[in-house]
């Protein structure tokens, strides 16, 4: 049943192909061949993401610096902040979802209906749509060259019904691959706010952020600021603070706006495991303070009015 443009078909014991193609949207698209052109795939993102208010991107140079972390945590903090507002977050990291176990929706199944693929829902302002509901099992590897992936990417932008929103969080694989140029060409048109870029405070994760940054200029995408991971740790028991990441040298940042740093705390760690929230578990801890400095200077650089 799925035709040539379909990227979710791979043939027997493809991951995911079986499940989701059974309940693709875009199957009569692919069967008829319509579904195909740049140009026509840029129009299709301008029409369902022209009522999204904000549409962010969140960027990182490597990985393992708390990016799908950030993403989750920014997700949960605007839902909590403004209940009349709706918040969706797309996870377009391909090969390594982490959206549906962070937010606490594994094992969740992705619906269709007429008005496409219906996201998850995870509070009743805050939905998260991710390759992770579409594969047999968390186990499974997606093992696929980059037009497959920018293809899934087009019709996560194209076909997911989000209803109304306010917010748009796309949670980024690292560096600056064939999805973020996917991506960012596909957007052109559905005016992008911007990027967050994330980094950890050591020299060898702001050089990477720094080709992040060197990317996002070139791509015409606004940098709204960055945010400094695992500034510091936090003793779960004191809650005494110490740096464990050497500070590189100030005057090589990037120059962007420093939206602020969050503290490395295991608490925030265990919550992320077990899909719990921390704006609730750990709510007046040093790292969940520190989240909503940074929430308001972002919402700052959004000029945000509620």
């Amino acid at each position: 049943m799925d035709g040539p443009g379909c990227p979710l078909s791979g043939g027997a014991g493809a991951p995911g192909a079986a499940s989701a193609c059974a309940g693709c949207p875009g199957q009569a698209a692919c069967q008829q061949g319509t579904n195909t052109g740049p140009d026509a795939g840029i129009a299709k993102v301008k029409e369902r993401l022209g009522q999204v208010k904000f549409k962010v991107l969140i960027l990182s140079g490597k990985g393992g610096v708390g990016k799908s972390t950030f993403t989750s945590l920014l997700g949960r903090s605007l839902a909590s902040k403004f209940p009349e507002k709706n918040i969706g977050i797309l996870d377009i990291d391909i090969c390594g979802p982490s959206q549906p176990r962070v937010l606490g929706a594994s094992g969740e199944q992705v619906h269709n209906s007429g008005s496409g693929w219906s996201p998850i829902f995870i509070e009743d302002n805050l939905s998260v749509m991710s390759i992770g509901f579409l594969i047999n099992s968390p186990d499974d590897a997606i093992i696929w060259r980059g037009p497959k992936k920018n293809g899934l990417i087009q019709q996560f932008l194209t076909e997911v019904d989000w209803g109304q929103l306010d917010f748009l969080l796309i949670d980024t694989p690292p560096g600056t691959s064939d999805e973020h140029i996917s991506l960012v060409t596909s957007m052109r048109e559905a005016n992008l706010t911007g990027g967050i870029l994330i980094t950890t405070p050591q020299e060898l994760a702001l050089l990477d952020v720094r080709k992040e940054a060197t990317f996002c200029r070139k791509m015409k995408i606004p940098i709204l600021g960055i945010v400094e991971n695992m500034s510091t740790f936090v003793c779960p028991k004191c809650s005494t603070e110490s740096e464990i990441f050497p500070r590189a040298n100030r005057k090589e940042e990037v120059e962007a706006t420093l939206l602020g740093s969050m503290p490395l705390d295991p608490r925030l760690a265990r919550c992320c495991d077990t899909g719990k929230d921390p704006l609730i578990e750990m709510k007046d801890s040093p790292a969940m303070i520190s989240l909503n400095s940074i929430v308001n200077n972002f919402l700052a650089e959004c000029k945000f009015q509620p």
